[in-house]
């Protein structure tokens, strides 16, 4: 398949690009800094860019098969409306590419499923991340009403262990406490939603 990837030199989307290209797939990755890659920029298509840039996107998003985005703002807890403007870009990339198959990492507590978390969740999110996931809702939203072939992930706690492959994925999961999941288990749920039929027009909740 041929893969683009946004956000392919955060700790997520790097696990992500190692995943595609073990599985035999053409990845190309947008990135601002291609020193990000390390050695991955060797096996990858490079296009430097902006993810918040509909040129940008367009150019690298040409002749791909689906684009999954695992972009994040690292230890930051301002979002700086990156994921707003994100999304504002694929989708008038994709629109105009004819590219309609979209992975859109998002976050657990975003939107509608902060209704479906635990108490000491909740607390965090609408404190600590209450910036983020205001930013990550409004692009949600928009993901969702685009008429494309998405998949909206929204993954708990992410930490930066080894992938499980016991994570539990549904459209809703019951919360107790502050549960956890590996970004690599993220990584493995995005990759293969992306190249199977299940997760079409869904929001998936996935964690430990």
């Amino acid at each position: 398949m041929k893969l683009l990837i946004l956000g392919a030199t955060g700790p997520t989307g790097r696990r992500l690009v190692e995943l595609a290209l073990r599985a035999g797939d053409q990845v190309t990755a947008l990135v601002r800094n291609p020193a990000g890659l390390g050695d991955l920029a060797d096996q990858v298509t490079v296009v430097m860019g902006d993810a918040t840039s509909h040129r940008d996107v367009s150019a690298a998003l040409a002749g791909q098969d689906a684009v999954v985005s695992a972009l994040g703002r690292g230890a930051s807890v301002i979002a700086g409306d990156l994921f707003m403007r994100a999304s504002a870009a694929l989708i008038a990339a994709v629109e105009e590419t004819g590219v309609s198959r979209v992975v859109w990492l998002s976050s657990f507590g975003v939107g509608h499923t902060l209704s479906w978390a635990s108490v000491p969740q909740k607390v965090i999110y609408r404190t600590l991340l209450r910036s983020i996931y205001a930013d990550k809702e409004i692009a949600d939203d928009a993901v969702r009403a685009s008429g494309l072939d998405w998949t909206v992930v929204y993954p708990t706690r992410l930490t930066h262990g080894q992938a499980k492959g016991t994570y539990r994925a549904d459209d809703r999961l019951p919360m107790k406490g502050n549960p956890t999941i590996s970004r690599a288990d993220v990584a493995v749920f995005m990759h293969e939603a992306v190249h199977g039929s299940e997760w079409i027009g869904r929001s998936a909740v996935i964690s430990d």
